[in-house]
């Protein structure tokens, strides 16, 4: 007990970010009122999912971030572990195999990965540092990105898979990768992904899944897919809409209600801010969308004055992770984006998800504890 005394005595308590705490709580709050709306049965489980997610995050935000990453491989093996568990052990659902089961607790790895390759580049960029700026560099990291990538296609699970390379190339940015190579990803980028699009919209598409080359064309034409695959994003945004201003109410029983009509489904998941449009309106979206912003530029703060590039690629990974998905669920939700199934952070139902999120969290408020000088 007293060598733990004397450890967090190097902690300044002024450092210790209460306000990035007080948003995440918020949203989480908000989390609990939308899925027990959408599904009262589902209430004790988010409820102890943001608990339980609050005591590791504050565990975690008391250990040091630094002692934690030398451990930095067996994050990267126990991550393609899991994943490769799940192909092999896991449960189907949805036509898709995501979840694993060990000792009765059932699981999604995929989410738990985030946080897992966050850390283990958070290191290895750092341990590199000297020859981040190389090509030899950018290979190894992109093929060590390889086998959890391939590993998440295989589930099939797009959506992490696009989050985990958007994570992936803001933190090699963040850790201090050639402008050269930016430049040079970017030129061939931009040719190379309309030619993707291009032939994901082939009639034999050589790269998307029936299914998902369905979900584009039915994000591009609606109308001839109204009746379909388009159909549960058409009801959402007309679920949003007729919230107006001010929303139907907290769990409305209006016979006007598309989400008690039954006709929007995964609504406690990946369309969460259906029910959070429909019943809360204009207003109640708006705080939803401000409490992700805050946090992801509290996270970008964290990360600036980060005592090293290990605590920056930590804090920015986790703010790309809640803003990108965030923007993705709602663009989504709201026919932006074409449908990808993926939770909205904090707010959707799911164990695994919100618990790492807070477990990411808590790195942050730990990497903001050691920061080189006082936030504001």
């Amino acid at each position: 007990m007293k060598k733990i005394l004397e450890f967090l005595k190097r902690y300044k308590l002024r450092n210790y970010d209460f306000i990035l705490i007080f948003l995440v709580v918020s949203l989480s709050i908000v989390g609990v009122v939308a899925v027990s709306s959408s599904d009262v049965s589902l209430q004790n489980k988010q409820i102890t999912g943001v608990v339980l997610g609050c005591i590791v995050m504050i565990i975690v935000s008391l250990l040091d971030y630094s002692k934690l990453l030398n451990f930095y491989w067996a994050y990267y093996i126990l991550a393609v572990l899991l994943l490769l568990g799940v192909l092999v052990f896991g449960s189907d659902s949805h036509g898709a195999q995501r979840w694993l089961e060990i000792a009765g607790i059932t699981f999604q790895p995929s989410e738990i990965s985030k946080i897992l390759i966050i850390l283990f580049y958070a290191k290895f960029i750092m341990v590199n540092q000297k020859r981040v700026k190389t090509m030899g560099f950018l290979f190894s990291a992109i093929g060590l990105l390889i086998p959890p990538i391939l590993l998440i296609l295989k589930e099939p699970d797009l959506s992490t898979t696009i989050m985990l390379c958007t994570i992936f190339v803001m933190i090699l940015f963040v850790g201090g990768i050639s402008w050269k190579l930016v430049a040079g990803v970017l030129l061939a980028g931009i040719p190379s992904a309309a030619l993707i699009f291009y032939l994901a919209l082939l009639e034999d598409s050589p790269i998307l899944k029936s299914y998902q080359q369905e979900r584009i064309l039915a994000w591009l034409h609606p109308e001839d897919f109204a009746d379909t695959t388009a159909y549960q994003t058409m009801n959402s945004m007309m679920a949003i809409g007729s919230g107006q201003l001010q929303g139907k109410g907290y769990d409305t029983n209006e016979i006007s209600s598309v989400l008690n009509s039954g006709y929007i489904s995964e609504s406690s998941t990946d369309f969460i801010f259906t029910v959070i449009g429909e019943e809360f309106g204009f207003i109640g979206s708006c705080i939803v969308v401000f409490l992700l912003v805050a946090i992801t530029i509290k996270c970008l703060i964290t990360a600036a004055r980060a005592k090293d590039i290990a605590g920056s690629v930590i804090a920015t990974g986790m703010a790309v992770w809640i803003g990108f998905q965030g923007l993705l669920n709602i663009g989504v939700a709201t026919g932006a984006l074409p449908n990808t199934g993926i939770p909205l952070p904090l707010v959707s139902s799911g164990l695994t998800s919100i618990v790492s999120v807070y477990i990411g969290v808590g790195f942050v408020l730990n990497v903001g504890l050691q920061q080189l000088r006082k936030s504001y």
